[in-house]
């Protein structure tokens, strides 16, 4: 079953209302798109509320990197069929927070987590967090949880059989004399033991171009990650023995990846659900400079143009590779930890075109950045950025 072949971008604004609709000849999806007060929206991570309620989170403003992006959270309500109206989460004008997490600690405590950056300079990102003591209602005020420099988050927290916190990180380095291109990058685990208040990181080893690092519990000390691939190749996959303390080094997996985020959930059923793009860099010969090439050193809005087809041979699999179309949006099932995928589904299907992040003028048609959850009828729940200019939200029946 496929979904959507793309709105044209004006149709989008009207559309977000926050109303859940059934879609027509689909039955038992329905979806909606979020409200939210910004032209750009990137980055959603669903997670539920102790009460029932469902929360997305996610960034927006003008353009990612721009002093402007803040966090923003939407709420539905257990029964509900509408998405209420965005609360702002954070409001530091000197900085680009992106890249927000919901965690529910196991004392009840809400943690909201997000990225702080100026400009495009992934490499100074700090991680920063609002604790919220009443189940989510209120937060309270910001706080630095991780200061090295470089430190990036997009998945969520996950408490192993032990009770240790493992949060996974990725770690934006640059290269000598150069601005953060995403060349190097590397995968890590920060670790609490005294839930949140003290955190050490582990490398997880060969992990050059790793990122995103997604941990599924598989049962008892047995976890499995799933990573992002800067190089564009394949999603990738990493193994732990010994409740997520050690990972052995990333390895390729069947599905393609094109550097753009991944997500993956255990279902109830022990299975595991990714939502993911399958396109990587050999479906496709579009690249553009960089993550941020279209933002200046001072982060106004500069005059480079992306680069509209590179052969994969210039790459030389040695950097990252920017600007892989981002679609179809596709989700897949595993019955075996992760060792093998199918019942491949496309929730939308389009061009995927991403030479650009400009939401202003509409230009961006991409399908990104998903998050996935069950349900407790074991319906899945998926929210992801369409075009840059909404997060689209979908639920779909109990798989399987």
């Amino acid at each position: 079953m496929s979904g959507n072949s793309g709105l044209h971008p004006e149709e989008i604004p009207p559309r977000m209302t926050g109303d859940i609709t059934p879609v027509p000849h689909v039955s038992g999806r329905f979806e909606a798109f979020l409200p939210s007060p910004c032209v750009q929206n990137h980055a959603a991570n669903l997670a539920f509320l102790p009460d029932g309620t469902l929360t997305c989170v996610w960034f927006g403003g003008t353009m990612e990197g721009m002093g402007d992006i803040s966090i923003y959270m939407a709420r539905l309500a257990p029964g509900a069929d509408h998405w209420s109206q965005p609360e702002k989460m954070s409001d530091d004008p000197a900085r680009s927070e992106q890249n927000p997490i919901i965690f529910v600690a196991p004392d009840g405590c809400v943690w909201l987590l997000y990225t702080a950056q100026t400009s495009g300079n992934q490499d100074g990102a700090v991680v920063k967090c609002r604790i919220s003591q009443d189940g989510g209602r209120s937060f309270g005020p910001p706080a630095v949880l991780c200061d090295t420099p470089g430190t990036f988050v997009r998945q969520p927290i996950v408490v192993n059989e032990d009770g240790v916190w493992l949060l996974p990180v990725f770690r934006c380095v640059s290269e000598p004399g150069q601005r953060w291109t995403g060349n190097v990058d590397t995968a890590a685990v920060l670790v609490s033991r005294d839930q949140g208040c003290q955190w050490t990181m582990t490398d997880v080893p060969d992990s050059v171009g790793a990122v995103h690092m997604n941990i599924v519990p598989l049962g008892g000390a047995r976890m499995v990650a799933f990573y992002r691939n800067r190089f564009a190749r394949q999603v990738l996959r990493s193994v732990s023995v010994d409740s997520g303390l050690t990972w052995t080094r990333p390895e390729p997996t069947e599905l393609p990846n094109n550097n753009s985020s991944i997500q993956a959930t255990r279902l109830s059923g022990r299975r595991i659900a990714m939502v993911y793009n399958h396109s990587n860099a050999s479906m496709s010969g579009e690249r553009r400079l960089s993550l941020y090439d279209e933002i200046e050193p001072e982060g106004e809005a500069g005059d480079c143009e992306p680069v509209p087809s590179l052969e994969m041979s210039e790459n030389k699999g040695t950097g990252a590779v920017w600007g892989v179309p981002r679609a179809p949006l596709s989700l897949v099932i595993s019955s075996d930890g992760g060792q093998s995928f199918s019942d491949r589904q496309d929730l939308d299907i389009g061009d995927g075109y991403c030479l650009t992040n400009n939401s202003r003028d509409a230009l961006n048609r991409e399908y990104s950045y998903p998050s996935i959850i069950e349900g407790p009828d074991g319906g899945l729940h998926v929210a992801y950025t369409y075009y840059r200019r909404a997060i689209k939200y979908v639920r779909l029946p109990p798989h399987g």
